[in-house]
């Protein structure tokens, strides 16, 4: 046995043992906490679902309805003040350096857990060992980390308890809707950060997180590595996991005529990539066109506007409102693209019932566009009457 501890090893190897530790708690908080008991996009195999509420005691004295209701009510008020964790409303810093405490704030809320807290474990260990001696967790896993490594056990210990603060609590939540690209224009300002798959287990897919919150795959891109998802399949075919939901595909069959209510099934449940995709298709040319056409000084406005009126979920202020109103008066053009978005967006509102009214009205946003006498608007409607589900 080793002076220092049960194992000596070199200064890399402690550094190896940190990052092996806080990479199997940051896969249990994507996979136990995220995905399994605030979404349900899986079902894991009770074997598998104690193992993770254990070390999640041992590692973050992380209570399991605690952060469920917490997430929940995230998404739920998302870039509002009742938001636990909004960049937008307590800021960038506050929510990087100080996500814990904002964590710890809304858990003390009963109202909060009682709501946004259902369905979560609530047998005797949950109740009895996991929430009543919630730190006794991490006061093993110090005395182990210690009895292992000696003196250096300290420092593996104290990276162990930084490590979901700042990455997740932090990071994920502070910079995961402040910087960053998007690939769906939710009505949030969740951003996807790269290249930090590794640390956080494919949590930096934020945006397309939002965009489907309930699939258990969270990369969208071929080139997008969601290493929880990986771990997931592995968990499936060791049969410890059960996927129940994934994030829909879509293709677009360019000649296709008819738009039925299969098209508008697709359209629908795609609509964030929808939207952004008008922005690429539509928007964005208008822009381009507009600038050609205008001196430095409506270029620099432009510019200004470019945001504002291909994003969703930014703050639209009076100062903002009176910018896109500014540039839409400058380009008859933009201002009927513009315009035709925002009929878009209603038809593509989720909460409309009368699936043969979203058909008829989505033929009738297609006719328009057809009849605008706007190429880009044209090959939009053409790219939407082909769109349909693979699995359609």
């Amino acid at each position: 046995m080793s002076p220092d501890g049960l194992f000596a090893l070199s200064a890399w190897g402690y550094v190896g043992v940190a990052l092996l530790l806080t990479h199997v708690t940051i896969a249990s908080v994507t996979i136990f906490l995220h995905r399994h008991q605030a979404h349900h996009a899986l079902d894991l195999h009770p074997l598998a679902s104690h193992f993770f509420r254990f070390w999640l005691w041992l590692t973050t004295a992380t209570v399991t309805r605690e952060w469920v209701a917490i997430h929940r009510k995230h998404h739920a008020c998302c870039e509002t003040e009742e938001d636990p964790h909004s960049p937008r409303c307590k800021g960038i810093l506050t929510v990087l350096f100080g996500g814990w405490w904002l964590y710890r704030r809304a858990a003390v809320s009963t109202e909060t857990l009682s709501r946004f807290g259902q369905g979560t474990p609530d047998d005797y260990l949950e109740r009895e060992l996991y929430t009543r001696h919630r730190n006794l967790g991490i006061l093993i896993m110090a005395l182990i980390d210690v009895a292992l490594f000696g003196l250096p056990g300290i420092a593996i210990f104290v990276v162990q308890m930084v490590w979901i603060p700042f990455w997740a609590a932090g990071v994920i939540n502070g910079l995961g809707h402040y910087l960053g690209y998007r690939n769906f224009e939710t009505p949030d300002a969740s951003t996807n950060i790269l290249p930090w798959g590794i640390l956080v287990g494919g949590e930096e897919l934020h945006n397309n997180h939002h965009a489907y919150m309930a699939s258990a795959r969270m990369s969208s891109k071929w080139w997008e590595i969601d290493i929880g998802w990986a771990y997931v399949r592995l968990l499936a075919l060791c049969r410890l996991a059960t996927i129940r939901r994934l994030a829909p595909r879509a293709i677009s069959q360019m000649g296709k005529v008819l738009i039925d209510r299969d098209t508008a099934r697709a359209v629908v449940s795609q609509r964030f990539l929808i939207l952004k995709r008008y922005g690429q298709m539509v928007i964005r040319p208008a822009l381009l066109q507009a600038g050609r056409n205008s001196d430095r000084m409506g270029r620099r406005l432009l510019r200004r506007a470019r945001k504002l009126i291909t994003r969703e979920g930014l703050p639209q202020d009076r100062r903002a409102t009176e910018t896109i109103d500014h540039v839409l008066s400058l380009d008859e053009t933009l201002a009927t693209i513009y315009r035709f978005k925002q009929q878009l967006k209603e038809v593509l509102r989720r909460g409309a019932r009368d699936e043969r009214g979203r058909v008829e009205r989505l033929r009738a946003w297609c006719v328009a566009c057809e009849q605008s006498g706007i190429e880009a608007l044209e090959e939009f409607a053409a790219y939407l009457r082909g769109y349909r589900l693979e699995n359609i």
